[in-house]
């Protein structure tokens, strides 16, 4: 009996029972040769019977004679459009394809191995599972021939085009950069550059309310990435929306770091960025106390910094804002997959001693954690449809990645993701403190987003058991970034309170108010009694210590990786 049921549909008149079989004891062999891992023999019958079962049924339908092309079809977007409903052929290849996607994780699920060896195995299996799908390749995306045909192969063309565009600048457009330009349409909110050194330069913003309030907000934003996805477009500024609250906003923008900096460490980034930021705000102020945030990492050097400070008897910042940050490590969701004591001593060789992280690099880690979506999509679109990703400011901002120096990505890796080492007191020593996030008592608001898959949540709660001040936690609909930025004034998402801090994460969810829109106003409500009284709006940038060197958004956000 034929049996060409292979990758990544079958034909008609396939053997689906030998198929399954085929299936299940190629995998079985294929895992032992690879990695010396076997499914469980109980497990196989199960596995072939649930796809005899669902292939027979996909089968049925494309034979059926009365078979409605206008009914929804096999539940998955890539496969949407009605060119592959219309197409039985195509719907049939649609539907093997997610069969046996669905059939190959669950054959990682039934490893026999430890956890995280399971993970591991299905994200591998996620990942050539996605790169398969019938979708991406133009033999067999109907819609794609369908363009092609109507427009004479010009969509080709145009395809091989971006392709030959994305080849030359080194990663895959996600959006139009050429209506983009920082300073012009991104990151515009107006300011002064007051301060700089190699590693940051400090944008005070100009305020745009007659009066503010006496006590400043400093923001620590990641030096993964850029600052100005906290000020992308006046409509989703949290930078501008600060200010119209009455706060006096300084920013901390990191250089882009290039080889001159390649030796710089944690420590470095702790004492000459966040707590030389934090001494110019104070100075510039006149103030012996700031409101301080730290956003993802931002978050977690802003702590180190704090917990620094503290251990020497200062007290500068009156609150603390975390944004999606960790100072936990012992969940990080499915980055914890590509961290081990062989990964870490692989990047200590090569950097510890200095060097480069490339951003380039970083940017396509976090785009294959989500691929459909951030990689897959992009390939049709671009190549096989040759269509110009639409302009959208946050896809602009994740394509202008930064580099880092090698030892303080090293140094941030094994004590964070590899040993966890920041929660426990003595563990870890910065800029010759032994750490202890204990020291921070102060007023602190907590940020997470449900749907963060680079900070999961419940991680970022744990921060409450960590820190011992009064704590007010916000748990925000949707993803790492979407979440954070999210005004009040498009009345999107929601979000979710609760004063109680129980000690684990569900308990606190179970006992939440969902509230509609923004979480904005929660924070600023939360901010306005840290942030003292209101006196008038300074004249000039800098105050008396410091000159304005050149406008908002300054030149080191500009340098491209």
């Amino acid at each position: 009996m034929n049996t060409n049921a292979g990758w990544p549909g079958g034909l008609p008149g396939m053997n689906v029972a030998q198929s399954a079989q085929q299936l299940a004891e190629g995998w079985n062999q294929a895992l032992k040769g690879l990695t010396g891992l076997s499914l469980p023999a109980h497990a196989l019958p199960g596995l072939q019977a649930g796809y005899l079962r669902d292939a027979a049924a996909l089968w049925n339908e494309a034979a059926s004679a009365s078979r409605d092309p206008s009914k929804p079809g096999v539940g998955d977007r890539r496969f949407a459009a009605p060119d592959w409903l219309a197409d039985s052929s195509a719907a049939y290849t649609a539907g093997m394809y997610l069969l046996n996607a669905r059939t190959l994780l669950k054959m990682a699920d039934e490893v026999q191995a430890d956890d995280k060896t399971r993970q591991r195995l299905r994200f591998a299996v996620q990942q050539w599972v996605d790169a398969a799908a019938p979708s991406n390749y133009l033999a067999l995306n109907p819609e794609a021939r369908r363009k092609a045909l109507e427009s004479k192969g010009e969509s080709i063309a145009q395809g091989l085009q971006h392709l030959w565009h994305d080849l030359r600048q080194g990663y895959l457009s996600q959006t139009d950069e050429s209506v983009f330009e920082v300073g012009r349409n991104v990151a515009t909110t107006a300011g002064s550059v007051v301060f700089e050194n190699e590693l940051f330069q400090l944008i005070e913003y100009t305020p745009i309310t007659a009066k503010v309030h006496e006590r400043p907000l400093l923001i620590v934003p990641p030096c993964i990435n850029k600052f100005y996805i906290l000020d992308l477009q006046p409509e989703n500024s949290l930078v501008r929306y600060a200010l119209s609250q009455g706060q006096r906003v300084f920013m901390l923008s990191w250089v882009n770091a290039g080889e001159s900096i390649g030796e710089k460490t944690w420590d470095d980034y702790t004492r000459d960025g966040v707590m030389r930021a934090i001494a110019e705000v104070q100075a510039i102020s006149r103030q012996a106390q700031i409101n301080t945030l730290g956003f993802c990492i931002g978050g977690t050097l802003l702590a180190c910094a704090l917990a620094v400070l503290a251990a020497r008897g200062e007290e500068p910042a009156a609150s603390l804002t975390l944004l999606t940050a960790f100072l936990d490590f012992s969940d990080t969701g499915v980055l914890d997959l590509f961290v081990d004591e062989n990964m870490v001593r692989m990047r200590e060789t090569a950097l510890a001693q200095g060097g480069l992280l490339k951003g380039r690099e970083l940017a396509t880690t976090f785009s294959f954690l989500r691929p459909n979506d951030l990689v897959w999509n992009y390939v049709v679109g671009n190549y096989l449809k040759g269509e110009t990703p639409p302009p959208f400011d946050l896809l602009y901002w994740n394509s202008d990645s930064t580099n880092l120096p090698g030892p303080m990505y090293c140094w941030y890796l094994r004590h964070t993701y590899l040993e966890n080492n920041l929660i426990e007191p003595g563990k870890a020593t910065v800029c010759g403190e032994p750490l202890d996030l204990r020291l921070i008592d102060l007023p602190t608001f907590i940020y997470a987003s449900r749907e963060d898959h680079i900070v999961p949540w419940q991680s970022a709660y744990t921060s409450t058991q960590v820190l011992p001040g009064k704590k007010q936690f916000v748990l925000g609909a949707s993803g790492h970034i979407a979440g954070v930025i999210n005004p009040p004034e498009k009345k999107k998402r929601s979000h979710w309170i609760n004063n109680k801090l129980p000690k684990t994460a569900d308990a606190w969810f179970e006992g939440t108010t969902e509230h509609a829109g923004s979480w904005w106003p929660a924070w600023t409500a939360w901010l306005t009694p840290q942030s003292g009284k209101l006196v008038a709006a300074p004249k000039a940038a800098g105050g008396h210590t410091r000159k304005a060197i050149e406008p908002a958004p300054g030149r080191y956000v500009k340098a491209r990786a």
